[in-house]
């Protein structure tokens, strides 16, 4: 791998600073009996509002479309970063060499470290035609700049230069981070109107893990820790399972993308073993219903748990270095997805498509999840095509079911 400091794979994108608070001083003593100790004062420098780093020419004309007629996604399952999606995205926003073009990034932490990894094509910073791996080459392809907004505040998030930023995107991709600080920070601001905005002109849109998981119509919000696959089928109401929107509801959740209704993400789900916890969270999705006398689905879900249909509760569970590219294809035609991952990944790079055929038959607080016959398809390779709204093109993989909490077969993958 490169050694520059401009390393894509550079800990700068997959893991975040932790900041001294503004308000907090910063003590050192000087040498002596603590009795005569003396404390020295650093004042604190403001906060910004928010952070912007662009690369590029900002300046550049643009004459990429400002609309275009079908919807596009990435969904990006964390960890490196898929160079073609990025390709993907330039390409499906109508950007050519002739047109110029701007990719935003927006996160609520974190660095500039996706603007040179995104315009450039190798360590030189050079914008050749050949791409090394590990770099996306965008300038090659037409693209003029990348930005990057760090927007860590509802305040900023209603910024009106932030958003002007935004709104002039022809690609917006939201980092990887904290999906909890996306929804408390952007949730019901400016920012969030602007994204519908875009979305309502198709502008392309990604995101990676905690972007990722904010692109649903149903989002796994993490307000408080990360929960486990472990810990949400012993209890699927437990703390750490929080969602947006809260309650749950077939309307108000953040962005929510129409293309992508019925569905809630997964990231990290090979490594991170997340099966059991994607489960529990479609499960929460399944409406309460009376079969027999007996009540089944959980309290507070939204949606029936069926094999057919497209307004049926379903997740999409995404590992690492892996995309899936998701397109909108006209008036009346499904929406599709092709999954791609790099040449020099080391896993499987597997999206696994789940959904419940019947509801839980256990599913209340502080009570172990019992859920059966829940179906998973699996899509390993980048020749196939998945129709998201029938829930076709990839075969039945296998069931899994979750009994009094324990996931079965374990071994899944």
């Amino acid at each position: 791998m490169p050694s520059s400091s401009l390393l894509r794979a550079s800990l700068a994108r997959l893991c975040h600073r932790v900041a001294v608070p503004a308000a907090m001083a910063v003590v050192s003593w000087i040498a002596g009996p603590p009795v005569f100790a003396q404390a020295v004062f650093e004042v604190a420098k403001p906060v910004p509002l928010y952070s912007y780093y662009a690369e590029g020419n900002v300046n550049a004309v643009v004459k990429a479309p400002t609309s275009l007629p079908t919807p596009s996604f990435v969904l990006m399952g964390g960890g490196p970063d898929v160079d073609s999606a990025f390709r993907w995205l330039i390409r499906r926003a109508g950007i050519t060499r002739g047109s110029g073009g701007r990719l935003v990034v927006i996160r609520a932490s974190g660095t500039d470290a996706y603007n040179p990894y995104i315009l450039y094509s190798d360590e030189s910073l050079s914008t050749s035609d050949k791409v090394a791996d590990q770099w996306v080459g965008g300038a090659s392809l037409g693209l003029s700049s990348v930005e990057t907004l760090v927007i860590p505040s509802v305040k900023a998030a209603n910024s009106a230069a932030v958003n002007a930023i935004v709104a002039k995107a022809n690609v917006v991709f939201i980092a990887g981070g904290d999906q909890g600080q996306y929804i408390r920070f952007w949730k019901g601001t400016a920012l969030e109107q602007t994204l519908k905005g875009l979305m309502q002109r198709n502008v392309p849109l990604g995101g990676t893990s905690a972007g990722l998981a904010v692109l649903g119509q149903f989002d796994y919000s993490a307000l408080y820790h990360s929960a486990t696959s472990e810990l949400a089928m012993l209890d699927p109401f437990y703390r750490d399972i929080t969602f947006d929107p809260s309650p749950l509801s077939l309307s108000g959740g953040f962005i929510a993308p129409p293309a992508l209704q019925s569905l809630i993400f997964d990231s990290h789900f090979d490594s991170r073993d997340r099966m059991g916890r994607l489960v529990t969270f479609i499960s929460r999705i399944v409406a309460p219903v009376n079969m027999s006398g007996s009540v089944y689905g959980c309290s507070g879900g939204v949606l029936p748990a069926s094999s057919s249909g497209d307004r049926t509760a379903r997740g999409i569970g995404i590992g690492v270095e892996t995309a899936l590219l998701v397109q909108g294809n006209g008036d009346g035609r499904p929406v599709t997805a092709t999954r791609v991952t790099n040449p020099s990944t080391t896993t499987e790079s597997a999206v696994y498509f789940v959904r419940p055929s019947i509801p839980p038959a256990v599913c209340k607080p502080l009570t172990p999840l019992s859920v059966a016959t829940v179906e998973v398809r699996k899509l390993a390779d980048s020749a196939t095509v998945f129709n998201l709204t029938e829930w076709t093109g990839v075969p039945l993989y296998r069931y899994v079911d979750v009994n009094a909490g324990q996931l079965s077969p374990a071994d899944w993958q």
